[in-house]
């Protein structure tokens, strides 16, 4: 059909995400993208608009693939917060381990590069670890714990897990990420069963 774009968008944008994954936003040119994509420059403007906007979506469809694994990780756990914890690094450790992805999050590698990002990137990026900070602090909900500990233990959560990113991307080896991860784990779980103790002991 006439005006009909031959080839596919979400392939492509897949593609896109992968070299800002790999390369960050500030190296990701417009010559990569294009070659990573298969996409002259006026198709990527006609289709994606600007570097900013491409970079969004690519932001976007990164948080929906990955957030939709973590959803489904926390929620299979629901009433044991910190055997959902586990199941969040779980995901992560996965996903870091997986070697048909680039090393690293995209996230972390943006949040990271912050001051280079336009402002309307810079606040996507801190509008998404707060997203993932949310999905932590309600799977942690059900624990006795003070809303305080809950909310300072959700914010610990989501540093370690933008720490294993960085930490993936200097070559730490998987052994050492798990054992990084198994800590949070045991600081997560110490710390919800010393608030179930406390509340048991003042009742």
């Amino acid at each position: 059909m006439s005006g009909r774009k031959q080839f596919d968008i979400g392939a492509a944008l897949d593609q896109a995400m992968r070299v800002f994954w790999q390369r960050g936003y500030a190296d990701a040119s417009l010559g990569a993208l294009g070659s990573a994509t298969g996409l002259g420059r006026g198709s990527l403007y006609g289709t994606f608009g600007n570097k900013e906007t491409l970079f969004g979506a690519c932001l976007e469809r990164y948080a929906s693939i990955y957030g939709a694994q973590y959803e489904q990780a926390l929620a299979a756990h629901t009433g044991d917060p910190a055997r959902a914890v586990e199941a969040f690094f779980d995901v992560v450790l996965g996903r870091i381990a997986d070697p048909s992805v680039p090393v690293g999050c995209l996230i972390a590698q943006s949040a990271a590069q912050s001051p280079t990002l336009k402002e309307e990137n810079g606040v996507q990026v801190r509008g998404l670890l707060d997203t993932q900070r949310q999905r932590v602090r309600a799977a942690l909900a059900d624990s006795l714990a003070d809303s305080r500990t809950l909310d300072e233990l959700a914010t610990f959560v989501v540093a370690v897990n933008q720490s294993l990113a960085v930490l993936s991307r200097t070559g730490t080896s998987d052994a050492e990420l798990r054992s990084v991860a198994r800590l949070a784990c045991t600081t997560v779980a110490d710390t919800l069963a010393r608030a179930s103790s406390e509340d048991a002991g003042q009742g």
